[in-house]
């Protein structure tokens, strides 16, 4: 992908897309973690190998990207909890500002979701995740 694409994801008003090769398969507009939980409802196991512009990348979407089988993620923001964990997946990353840890919406403490998913597997932070959805 390149740096084309990525300003084009800027540009729009989505806050996902996910592509496979090299075609556009999925887009959202919704935020936080539901537009990557919707893409994984529909898409896995049967797609691997996609790439992701995501608008801000903190811990729990590097979790869900390996979920996803991403091998890619492209975003403006990314947290150095996702930078360690998509590398110990073996997922490239492309963050054009990394900080300590993403904040919640106030901007005062650590995002509610990047909190959860420390320490956790991937496994079992979507576990967690569903039981949240179905409560």
């Amino acid at each position: 992908m390149s740096e084309q694409t990525f300003e084009q994801f800027i540009g729009s008003g989505d806050t996902l897309w996910v592509y496979h090769d090299d075609s556009l398969i999925f887009s959202s507009k919704k935020e936080q973690l539901t537009p990557l939980l919707d893409y994984i409802d529909v898409f896995v196991p049967k797609v691997k190998g996609v790439k992701v512009f995501d608008r801000i990348v903190g811990n729990a979407t590097a979790l869900l990207l390996e979920k996803a089988s991403c091998s890619e993620v492209y975003s403006p923001l990314g947290s150095r909890y996702a930078a360690l964990t998509l590398e110990d997946k073996g997922i490239r990353y492309h963050f054009h500002k990394t900080v300590p840890h993403i904040l919640n919406e106030k901007g005062n403490d650590i995002c509610p979701m990047e909190k959860l998913s420390l320490d956790k597997s991937s496994d079992e932070f979507i576990a967690i995740l569903r039981k949240k959805q179905k409560a």
